[in-house]
């Protein structure tokens, strides 16, 4: 049995050690609350290349070439970081991987420190790429591992959202006492059609990237990190990320739908649930993400309140 070690970590101490112990190699970064310690506590770690990059565009093309050469890697930044990295991060999309590629993503609701409150889980939709959003430290470090795993298999950047609570609040955290070994040797192999997205290719990857996208919503059934927890059936609630823990909090005694993996959504499973309660509710943070898709299902669902 393997041997564990527990330790009290904010959401991105146990992001940084997720990556450690995963097989990260590189990772890259641009500073910005709430985001900057993750890099901050993985340049302390031993065999990882760690930079602070110019700007989130060059932090996300850092992490894209290495993983082209086969390892490993991390991007961070925050909300508006990836505006600025939205270029590369499109047609990574398109690229795939060749090591894990995760692109950590800080949301900050109630603007503690940003100039706005911007919902980048759409970025996932538009980008056609899987979403993993962790609730507390633990499932920060332990999403990592998925999303590393995820990324290699499928054949995708993935990206990671979390939140201000998440990265800031304080947790115990299980982790693995051992880094794992790197699963192939680093090196890259010239592949065109691949890796140069000029038209004729790029139609050949948009080929693909929609029958990922088949594949993915297949695992979204099936994927532990989406579940039910059965309670009282008078009232079900749809949530994800922290959101999690405080409609927890406030009603212990409903089910609940917890997502971790919130792009695709799982819709066979949410139908399930819609199906054995009596009424629906969403909580989540900022836009009503969650909301508008299930309604879209044909799911009468109560969220967010709508101003005239």
């Amino acid at each position: 049995m393997e041997s564990m070690t527990t330790k009290l970590m904010s959401g991105n101490e146990a992001i940084a050690w997720g990556a450690y112990d995963y097989g990260v190699k590189v990772a890259a970064a641009y500073p910005g609350t709430p985001s900057t310690e993750i890099l901050e506590n993985i340049a302390r770690l031993d065999d990882v290349y760690a930079e602070w990059a110019p700007n989130e565009k060059v932090a996300l093309e850092v992490a894209i070439g290495a993983c082209l050469g086969g390892v490993r890697t991390l991007a961070s930044m925050k909300h508006v970081g990836l505006n600025v990295a939205a270029d590369p991060f499109f047609t990574a999309s398109y690229i795939g991987v060749n090591g894990g590629l995760v692109i950590i993503n800080a949301d900050d609701p109630g603007m503690h420190s940003s100039q706005n409150e911007q919902d980048n889980r759409h970025y996932a939709l538009a980008a056609k790429v899987p979403m993993l959003e962790p609730g507390d430290s633990q499932e920060a470090y332990e999403f990592i591992g998925q999303a590393l795993e995820m990324s290699e298999e499928y054949d995708t950047p993935v990206l990671f959202r979390v939140t201000t609570r998440v990265s800031h609040s304080k947790g115990v955290v299980e982790r693995k006492a051992r880094r794992i070994k790197h699963l192939k040797e680093p090196g890259f192999v010239k592949d065109p059609p691949k890796y140069v997205m000029v038209p004729n290719f790029a139609r050949q990857r948009h080929e693909y990237v929609e029958r990922r996208m088949v594949r993915l919503h297949e695992l979204s059934e099936t994927t532990p990190i989406n579940r039910i927890e059965w309670g009282r059936r008078e009232v079900g609630i749809v949530t994800s990320g922290v959101a999690y823990q405080y409609a927890r909090d406030a009603r212990p005694r409903a089910s609940f739908l917890k997502l971790g993996l919130t792009h695709p959504l799982p819709e066979n499973l949410i139908r399930d649930f819609a199906e054995g309660v009596k009424k629906v509710f969403v909580v989540e943070e900022l836009d009503p993400y969650l909301e508008d898709q299930i309604k879209a299902l044909g799911i009468p669902v109560l969220g967010k309140e709508r101003f005239p």
